[in-house]
């Protein structure tokens, strides 16, 4: 699971990516500058396996990651080959959400390719180019179907009329994620894998005096996003490097500090990142390991086991399941287990956010 930054040139993804996955991807004042899209594994920033670490002080501590993907700045055009358009749309789709950085910052040492600062106007260019490709795509496969439908299949039938009725919904500038549809539906657009459809989170990149309080240009970003249900971060980009270089926690607190922040603004993204790819985590502890598991919300406890190692899935017997709070509360497996806290659950079991887990399995 991948989010992918995307946005016009100049508007400091290359900048962020690096602050979020301590890479060097080239970052400078013209276009293009990033060639080939750069992959970073971020760890996820969880203050709960921090609080595990002390209370089991275990040999060593694995986080949480995502996977983050630096993808050149789009232009005007890119959905016909423009600048290095195909690329870069190509690499949109391998893409499960995308993180959309606009521009909310003055700084005329920094050119803008459109001459001026306006982020809905930048976020309007991208969703254009976007959904120029999501037409040629449906286009493509309208032309399927309705082949297929000529047969007298209904089922074709219906699909041939969704998709005429999502050509239409693109074709008046929305994207594929506002479409209205049921369950079976959602089944084909999500098999076609439309650009627009991806979950999407706008970081609006401001600078340093707006990184506590946003400025007008990220409460504009905030009114439009509200009209699609997507979220909005603000952050300093340049200034969430300055922090990045300094050597000692200490010293990046000071710093921080002195901003009114409580911490960096690239971990609240990536918290966030992790929460828009549907994400959440679970633990297991214990003297050798601390660790937090990445899984999919809604996943089962079995499913939750294969994440481990598929044997463990193959063979799941039961989970022993202690509750965050539990564990903090009572301060150990064996006290959680004396007060009667400890829950055997079985193959039916959704696991929880948090849940600190041990698996009984039969191979």
């Amino acid at each position: 699971m991948k989010c992918g930054i995307v946005g016009l040139p100049n508007v400091g993804k290359s900048t962020l990516f690096n602050c979020l996955s301590n890479a060097k991807a080239q970052s400078a004042n013209f276009p293009f500058c990033t060639i080939e899209p750069n992959v970073g594994m971020v760890s996820v920033p969880d203050e709960r396996l921090e609080k595990l670490e002390s209370m089991v002080n275990p040999q060593r501590v694995v986080p949480a990651t995502v996977e983050i993907v630096d993808i050149a700045g789009l232009v005007k055009g890119a959905s016909k080959g423009e600048g290095l358009g195909n690329q870069f749309l190509g690499n949109i789709r391998e893409c499960n959400a995308i993180l959309h950085v606009l521009r909310c910052f003055e700084n005329d040492n920094i050119t803008h390719v459109d001459g001026s600062v306006d982020p809905l106007r930048d976020k309007d260019t991208i969703d254009t180019e976007l959904q120029f490709k999501d037409l040629e795509t449906l286009e493509k496969r309208l032309d399927k179907h309705r082949k297929a439908a000529r047969t007298g299949d209904k089922s074709e039938v219906k699909n041939v009329d969704l998709l005429e009725r999502l050509m239409k919904h693109i074709e008046s500038g929305a994207n594929v994620r506002s479409f209205d549809r049921n369950e079976d539906e959602n089944e084909l657009i999500r098999e076609i894998q439309f650009l627009t459809d991806k979950p999407v989170l706008y970081v609006c990149n401001v600078d340093e005096s707006a990184a506590l309080a946003g400025n007008d240009w990220v409460k504009q970003v905030e009114e439009m996003a509200k009209t699609e249900g997507a979220e909005v971060i603000h952050l300093a980009a340049a200034t969430e490097a300055d922090i990045n270089e300094l050597e000692s926690y200490e010293e990046r607190q000071i710093f921080l500090d002195d901003l009114g922040l409580t911490e960096p603004g690239v971990n609240r993204l990536i918290r966030k990142a992790y929460h828009l790819l549907n994400l959440q985590t679970y633990f297991t502890a214990g003297e050798k390991e601390v660790r937090a598991w990445t899984i999919k919300k809604g996943f089962t406890a079995p499913q939750a086991a294969g994440v481990i190692h598929t044997d463990f899935e193959k063979g799941f017997i039961r989970a022993e399941v202690i509750k965050y709070d539990d564990y903090v509360q009572f301060g150990s497996e064996t006290a959680v287990r004396d007060a009667g806290k400890l829950k055997v659950e079985g193959k039916e079991y959704v696991v929880s956010d948090g849940d600190i887990m041990h698996f009984r399995f039969n191979v």
